[in-house]
Order: C-alpha cells, then structure tokens, then sequence
C-alpha cells in the first residue's frame, strides 16, 4: 500500500515553506553587477535590477515546487525533508502543479516585459533546473556543477539588466564560491544521512574527507580570485578607485568563521541557514557589504 501522509489544515506559513521564500536570498546575486559597477542606485537600473530578483525569486519556487513533488515519497523518509509542506501533508498535492507552472509562467511574463532577452536568460536557467530535478541532481559532481551554474546565470542575467560587463573574474569568484557553497550543502547532508546511503543518489560519489578537501582549495581559489579582481586594472580603472583591495579581509573571515563552525565547532547546517542564524556570518557580511559600499558610493 502506498504511503500517504494525511493532509493537515493549511497555515498561512506553509505557502511560504512551500515557496522556499528563505532561499530567494540566493538571488541577490542578480544585483551584484549593478552594485559592484557602482550604478545600483539609478532608478531604471535600481528598478530592473529588483525586478530581475523578483522573477528570479518566482522561477526558483517554480523549481523547488516541482522538485518536491517529483522527491514527495523520498522527502517522508528524510529526518528533515519530512517536514516540507508536501511530504507532510501541510499542502495539496493537486494544487502544486498549477502552482508551480503560475509562478513560473508569471516569472517569464514579468521578465519578458522588463528584457526580452533576460527572459531568455531565465528560460535557461528553469530549463537547467527542470533537467537537474529530473535527473541531473542523482550524478555526483555534476549536480553542484550545476547549481554554480545557477549563480553564474544570475550574474549575468544581473549584467543584463544593469548594461554593464562583468570582469571575468567575477564570474570565477561566483562559480567557485557557488560551488563551495554547494559542496557545503552536501556535507551537511552527509552529516544528516550518517554517512550518505539511501537519502540522494549523488551522496554515493561524495565523504567527507573528499567534500572537506575540495572546499579547502575552492575556498583558497576564492580568495585568490577575489583578490585578483580587486586589483584587477580594468576594474580599479572603471570604478576610479584602487581602494577595493580592502574588501578582501572580509572575504577572508567569512572562510575562516564557516570552516570554524563546521570544523570545530562541529555545527553542520546548510550555508543558507548560516546566512540567517550565525551572528559571527552576519557581521562579516555586513562588514565587506558597508566597506564596499563605502568605497563605491562615498569614497
């Protein structure tokens, strides 16, 4: 017999977990070109720019509806995921789809009549992820691969709205601390699993030694991409100033409070949840975000 989890009375917060709406911080990323061309505050750009977050925002609960319901049965028997919305009953199961196809179509509308062609952007960006909750996300390696993927998209999709370039070195700073980030969330999950089996087909091609290892050298060859682009020509000759460099230290903290976190203090938790629950991630944030703020807009 098929295992069903009874529906449950609907609460307002569910259509908000349903929704991820904590994970729309991920696409922040698509102001970052605006912002680090130091235009951020011109309205057309300003309001472009939100616009673009707005439709990323929808697309990604687009995608993270239909995940959910194609891993509903898989979910149940997660410590954790048994509690999304649709593994627990909290969410009808007949009115996701529709759902999810309204956000997305609603995403691509909105995004159309903004950029036609940051519209395509986003088609290729729900494409990529329809393949990775297809299939995609069961390969080792390649399922964080595509998830850098997704940052990257959002960058330039950021690059779009703004009409600015990105310096190269952007996008390396992007996907290898994408890929950090999503080698992150698979440590966490191996230390959810107790070591991996049976809770995602990708886990199979991942420990921890080899997750710690490789977020050792991704973490140094963001710092080091980091700094190249703060002392980058093209870029202190754009922004008209060489003082950027100074934003590296942050840089460099916010590696070193993860790794203590996840090393010696032993708390795994997906980086997301870092981002709103760990005092010591939220000041370092705050800190290169002013500094770089400051060296942008009031240097």
């Amino acid at each position: 017999m098929e295992n069903r989890t009874p529906s449950r009375p609907f609460h307002p917060g569910t259509l908000a977990r349903l929704l991820r709406v904590q994970q729309w911080i991920k696409n922040g990323f698509v102001l970052f070109p605006a912002f680090f061309a130091g235009v951020l505050f011109h309205p057309d750009i300003l309001w472009r720019t939100l616009c673009g977050f707005a439709c990323f925002s929808l697309a990604a609960s687009a995608v993270y509806i239909f995940n959910d319901l194609r891993d509903v049965e898989q979910d149940r028997q997660h410590p954790v995921k048994r509690l999304r919305p649709l593994a627990a009953g909290g969410f009808p199961s007949a009115m996701a789809p529709w759902l999810s196809a309204l956000l997305a179509i609603t995403a691509l509308g909105v995004a159309w009549l903004v950029k036609p062609k940051f519209a395509l952007v986003l088609v290729a960006y729900l494409v990529m992820n329809l393949l990775y909750s297809s299939f995609l996300k069961h390969i080792s390696i390649v399922d964080v691969a595509i998830i850098a993927l997704g940052f990257l998209l959002r960058i330039y999709a950021g690059s779009v709205l703004a009409l600015v370039p990105n310096s190269q070195w952007i996008y390396l700073v992007t996907f290898l601390l994408a890929l950090f980030l999503a080698l992150a969330k698979r440590r966490d999950d191996l230390v959810q699993a107790g070591g991996g089996a049976g809770l995602r087909k990708s886990l199979d091609g991942y420990n921890k030694p080899f997750v710690d290892a490789m977020m050792v050298a991704l973490a140094a060859l963001v710092v080091q991409s980091y700094i190249m682009y703060t002392v980058d020509p093209s870029v202190t000759g754009r922004i008209g100033t060489d003082k950027l460099y100074v934003t590296s230290g942050f840089v460099v903290l916010g590696m070193m409070r993860y790794f203590q976190i996840t090393l010696v203090e032993k708390r795994s938790g997906a980086p997301t949840k870092l981002v709103f629950t760990d005092r010591g991630i939220q000041l370092v944030l705050l800190g290169w975000l002013i500094s770089f703020g400051i060296i942008l807009y009031a240097y």
